[in-house]
């Protein structure tokens, strides 16, 4: 009579000989071996995240667990592969089948296995940004929206929309509301695109990066069965930087959790920086709620800073409303430099603040390329830049380009030009090419026709700009635009002189260049 055997796999506990104890501290060791089960580890700034989170993959392998059933989310590519790498450094066990990566990568990895049951086939293209605008585009072009009147959204800007509403949940009607209330009169148009860019993805066989994690999170929520079957592989998840993460992801991770819930995320309310593009701190923060059962796990000393830095932060921090406590300690002996707070009226006044203390600071032997400047974000930077350089500072920008450098600041800066040197062909092509319809041609057409009549060698150049520009032959397109831009070149100008410069940027600002902002600048704000 026939039998049937299962196969069993003998105990495999300690294999790698480490010596948890003697490598990680307490509070990282206490994360690191704890038991099954939902657990959030809070780690503050410097302390050791990826080092405790490396640790607790090599420690379930140690005690067993399966690499297949083992799932690590990390936020970038990077960050998983030295991780990996790590591990497997620490451990000697073939880890081919243990899943890790990005949210991205992990969702690519099940849309590329069930890319059918979408509308897709297994060989789908993943669009970059370029590829995004360029199909959309099209997909504008074919709804067949008349944007002659009003300025319609740029496809950077649509696709920007688009991204905010799958990955934070809300109406598009209400996020037209909250972040770009200057297209709620586009409201319908922006929806019909919206439903016939998804369409064409399908059509075109392709996926975006917010598809990567929208459909099989689609996929899994409407096949039991197939969600089941992940389910049962991924025991153990383990989730870096849970703080930075979006609503789409939250769901995905609780989905994939059940039933046993051993899912490990690892991250810090405090650092939670990215809420502009979808973010949502309230997953960390409300982590405990969902899992009424889980353990919360503390690590709190930093590695990274000296004493004085790290209790000025911990003061700042302590006026956060809604936190987890911790109290970050250094394991650095103290600096010889006090930190100072420096409370300054305005952004001028704290640029002069900043630069005088450069030049101190260079007085007393410190080197220019010694010292940085930390902001939070780039345009913060820009009084700082203009002093610096009113100065004779000499410094590096590597957040960014620097100001006179930035595509805006030339746009606007092109209109000053002109209307004070009319043979600056460049700034009149610029400011051309900001029209909706007019491309290189039709800007190199305008200016031959500006140098018959606007900067001829017989006559003086007409003081007033649409004397003589608002005969010039535009598309219809740009046509009301174009008037636009003409009498605004005229406010530049006043008797035989110029406009103050601050009422010419006015000019400029709200004749032309801020509607154009609205449409072409996702982060117009």
């Amino acid at each position: 009579m026939a039998r049937q055997y299962q196969l069993k796999k003998g105990p495999r506990k300690g294999v790698s000989g480490i010596d948890y104890l003697a490598e990680l501290n307490e509070q990282q060791y206490a994360a690191v071996s704890s038991s099954p089960g939902p657990a959030l580890v809070i780690a503050g700034a410097g302390s050791g995240k990826t080092r405790t989170l490396t640790y607790r993959v090599a420690y379930l392998l140690d005690q067993g667990v399966d690499p297949k059933s083992l799932l690590l989310l990390t936020f970038t590519n990077k960050a998983a592969r030295e991780m990996m790498e790590r591990v497997r450094e620490l451990i000697s066990l073939d880890l081919s089948e243990l899943w890790s990566g990005t949210f991205h990568a992990i969702g690519n990895r099940i849309l590329r296995r069930h890319a059918d049951e979408v509308g897709l086939t297994r060989s789908f293209s993943i669009m970059d940004r370029d590829d995004q605008k360029s199909l959309m585009n099209t997909v504008v072009a074919e709804c067949d929206i008349d944007t002659k009147s009003r300025r319609f959204p740029k496809a950077d800007v649509l696709i920007s929309i688009f991204s905010l509403v799958e990955n934070t949940g809300v109406e598009l009607e209400d996020l037209l509301e909250a972040r770009y209330p200057y297209f709620e009169e586009w409201g319908e148009e922006i929806a019909k695109v919206g439903k016939a860019y998804t369409a064409k993805k399908l059509e075109t066989n392709s996926a975006d990066f917010d598809d990567l994690l929208i459909l099989p999170l689609k996929l899994l929520k409407e096949n039991e069965e197939l969600c089941g079957l992940y389910q049962k592989r991924f025991q153990y998840l383990l989730v870096d930087e849970y703080q930075d993460t979006n609503a789409v992801q939250s769901e995905l991770i609780h989905l994939l959790a059940r039933p046993q819930n051993s899912v490990m995320v690892v991250g810090d309310d405090a650092q939670s920086i990215y809420s502009w593009r979808g973010a949502d701190m309230d997953n960390i923060l409300s982590f405990p709620e969902h899992y009424p059962n889980a353990t919360v796990y503390k690590i709190e000393t930093n590695y990274r800073s000296v004493p004085e830095v790290i209790d000025l932060s911990n003061a700042a921090i302590s006026a956060n409303k809604k936190q987890f406590k911790k109290a970050l300690r250094a394991a650095r002996v103290g600096g010889s430099m006090t930190p100072a707070l420096v409370p300054v009226e305005d952004p001028r006044a704290q640029a002069d603040f900043v630069a005088q203390r450069v030049l101190e600071l260079r007085d007393e032997g410190i080197e220019l390329d010694e010292m940085a400047i930390l902001y939070r974000a780039h345009h913060q930077s820009l009084e700082i830049q203009m002093e610096l350089t009113s100065r004779g500072i000499p410094f590096e920008i590597t957040s960014g380009l620097r100001f006179f450098e930035q595509a805006h600041i030339k746009d606007v800066a092109a209109f000053l030009r002109f209307a004070t040197n009319r043979r600056d062909e460049v700034s009149f092509k610029r400011f051309c090419l900001l029209l909706p319809g007019i491309g290189a041609a039709t800007a190199t057409k305008l200016w031959r026709a500006w140098l018959k009549v606007g900067i001829s060698k017989k006559e003086e150049p007409p003081k007033r700009f649409s004397d003589c520009m608002l005969k010039f032959p535009v598309p219809a397109k740009a046509k009301k635009d174009w008037e636009q831009l003409c009498y605004t070149l005229d406010e530049l100008v006043v008797g035989d002189g110029y406009a103050r410069p601050s009422e010419m940027l006015t000019s400029v600002l709200e004749g032309v260049y801020d509607d154009y902002m609205k449409a072409s600048f996702e982060n117009y704000d």
